[in-house]
């Protein structure tokens, strides 16, 4: 499955040169709002190095990663969802992701001016948590008025629907955002037609300067975002735009020396990845063989037969069995015969539930 993540947040905080970072991809960075009119998109290739360590232990042809796409949406601001500096045009491309990645400036720079004039962490999240909200309001308003109609008529389906709805509006009036509130089994399938702005996962990413990354969870500012996303139950991640754009330009052998002298176990990258990964309840099982060995991307709860279905639908729909070994006892046991000899090669149904790290064969006939 292909995913895709956009940089939002108040215009010069390190949003394009994150993403330059990131994908390598040489958007535009300027000193001043709307750089950047149109989305940036970049897909970099997630790093995964067990799919490294088993293209070396097949002696793989072809490694072929799971792909991430990240889109650069241009900086908001307070009054965006009344179309203030371009916002309807940017909450559309809102609208196209799966999950977001705000960006909050929490460095100092007297030569990098501040939209508002003053460098606050938990305001600058108010104000772009505030305007998705208004957006959401103005498009539920707008929703109820054509479910009302519908459902005079006494359409079940439509009046499931407003009710919906209308308890996502009072929820969205009280200043909270939709991902916030509790929904039942049924409410979760229609909520995936309305595709609200706050019902999509967040991360937040408090941008620092490269001088402070060592003390990183020392820093006020940082401990500001910190406690605004614990208070949301989501993710804050310390990361230097700065020290990615170095990264970006390493050697793998290189880059992991760079982060380890300075005390980083994963790059900005990696960690917004990984943050994504475990909000949208995402996991990773390969494929792999001499031809190619490939990583796939399913969420969590995904069947064997769904699992084939990644690959290709006939895999689905002919689904017989999978040859499942696990990748620990792979790389413990250095090959499948013998991990196969020491039992550790299962043969699954259509009833497994696939795990992380899982390595696959699919039995299919069609």
């Amino acid at each position: 499955m292909s995913l895709k993540c956009g940089i939002v947040g108040l215009p010069n905080v390190g949003k394009s040169t994150l993403f330059n970072a990131i994908t390598k991809a040489g958007a535009e960075s300027a000193n001043y709002p709307f750089c950047t009119i149109e989305p940036n998109v970049g897909v970099v290739a997630l790093p995964d190095k067990r799919l490294d360590n088993l293209s070396n232990l097949y002696q793989s042809k072809k490694t072929i990663p799971t792909t991430y796409e990240f889109v650069d949406i241009a900086g908001l601001v307070a009054g965006a969802s009344k179309g203030e500096g371009l916002g309807n045009q940017f909450l559309a491309h809102i609208r196209e992701v799966d999950a977001i990645a705000h960006v909050v400036r929490c460095f100092e720079n007297s030569n990098i001016t501040h939209v508002s004039g003053n460098i606050n962490p938990a305001d600058d999240m108010e104000t772009i948590n505030l305007e998705l909200i208004l957006a959401d309001l103005d498009s539920m308003e707008k929703r109820l008025d054509k479910l009302r109609s519908k459902i005079k008529s006494k359409d079940k389906d439509s009046l499931e629907e407003f009710e919906l709805v209308e308890k996502i509006y009072k929820h969205l009036e009280g200043g909270s955002p939709a991902r916030s509130l509790a929904y039942t089994k049924d409410e979760e399938k229609i909520l995936k037609r309305i595709n609200l702005l706050t019902n999509k996962p967040i991360i937040y990413v408090a941008n620092i300067s490269e001088d402070d990354i060592r003390n990183r969870f020392e820093l006020p500012m940082v401990k500001a975002v910190m406690a605004k996303a614990q208070e949301e139950n989501t993710i804050a991640i310390p990361v230097s735009a700065q020290i990615e754009s170095e990264v970006a330009q390493l050697e793998a052998d290189e880059k992991r020396e760079f982060l380890n002298d300075l005390g980083l176990e994963y790059s900005g990258l990696e960690e917004i990845i990984r943050a994504t990964y475990k909000l949208l309840g995402l996991i990773t099982y390969f494929t792999a063989g001499e031809k190619e060995s490939r990583a796939w991307t399913i969420k969590e709860g995904t069947l064997a037969p769904g699992a084939a279905g990644t690959i290709h639908t006939d895999f689905e729909r002919g689904f017989i069995k999978a040859e499942v070994i696990s990748y620990e006892d792979l790389m413990d046991y250095k090959s499948e015969v013998k991990a196969k000899e020491a039992g550790k090669l299962r043969i699954e149904g259509k009833d497994y539930l696939v795990k992380d790290g899982d390595v696959m064969h699919f039995r299919f006939n069609v």
